[in-house]
């Protein structure tokens, strides 16, 4: 007789893969310390290897093990997909929906969004998952995130997706740094010694540099913001000039500073705001719902 892992140990296996932590693994699945370790122990008996090399400092995967997580990991999404299924078939908007969105995007969107969307779907049971675009677009293949708010364009693998809108990037500065400024910004006229931009990371750091238009461009790498906010705050201090999202502008990030901004003269200067979801997704019609309830709920 064939025994086959169980779902249940395969989850406890992909968890200890991304935390690298028995306790924080055992808290991901809701599950004690002593539990995921038996589980896992289970695991390694039935297949007869070891997957997971265990000592006090560090945790470990094998070789084995770690082709083992990777063939888990698409188990576990084609098993969610089931559950998806259920779901689809019920009244849509009405279940859990796990929705990453990357940092340049949640804090400035979904405050006018939310209500909206609360008001026209009362069952729909969000879970908001903030994070940068590689680790979400992974976690979105994974299954681990039903879909995602990212910008385009943006290498996410493979993803269907359904537009929102276009959101232009505009050209922020002090004006004691550019007294007498044209009405727009020639891309071939910006400092690149004092653009300052996100860290690594961030896609809008490549959308910034798109926006320039200029291959050769290398603005200063040894000053780099983790956030929109740290920019604004350095360029309010006359540290640099940056490009910001027309998005985070609207939603009030110059608010109290003496920042001006002005439209960049560049058919890239905009990052296209989308919803992506897997193409696998049983739940795929449902996701263009939730894009139109979004496109409704920021004109609203």
């Amino acid at each position: 007789m064939i025994y086959l892992p169980t779902i249940k140990q395969l989850q406890y296996l992909v968890a200890l893969h991304r935390t690298r932590h028995f306790g924080k693994a055992a808290e991901d699945c809701y599950v004690t310390q002593s539990t995921l370790s038996a589980g896992l122990r289970e695991l390694e008996t039935l297949l007869g290897v070891t997957l997971v090399e265990r000592n006090r400092r560090v945790v470990r995967f094998t070789p084995l093990g770690e082709a083992v997580v990777q063939r888990a990991w698409r188990l576990l999404a084609e098993a969610d997909s089931i559950a998806e299924l259920a779901r689809a078939a019920g009244q849509p908007l009405a279940s859990e929906l796990r929705l990453g969105v990357i940092p340049t995007i949640a804090p400035f969107l979904l405050p006018a969004l939310l209500p909206g969307l609360r008001a026209q779907w009362p069952e729909l049971k969000l879970y908001l998952r903030e994070e940068q675009s590689g680790p979400a677009c992974e976690a979105l293949g994974r299954g681990q995130l039903d879909c995602l708010l990212l910008a385009l364009p943006y290498s996410c693998g493979e993803i269907e997706y359904e537009p929102l809108f276009d959101d232009p990037i505009r050209f922020a500065f002090h004006p004691d740094d550019l007294p007498d400024p044209p009405a727009s910004i020639a891309p071939d006229g910006i400092d690149e010694a004092r653009l300052l931009l996100l860290e690594d990371g961030h896609c809008l750091k490549d959308h910034a540099l798109a926006a320039c238009s200029r291959a050769t461009f290398r603005p200063d790498q040894s000053v780099l913001g983790t956030s929109l906010h740290t920019l604004v705050q350095m360029v309010e201090n006359r540290i640099g000039m940056t490009l910001l999202p027309q998005m985070a502008i609207d939603a009030g990030i110059l608010s109290n500073t003496a920042i001006q901004t002005r439209p960049l003269a560049s058919p890239d200067a905009k990052r296209t705001i989308a919803l992506a979801w897997r193409p696998s997704s049983p739940r795929a019609e449902e996701y263009r719902l939730f894009a139109q309830a979004l496109k409704e709920a920021r004109v609203g």
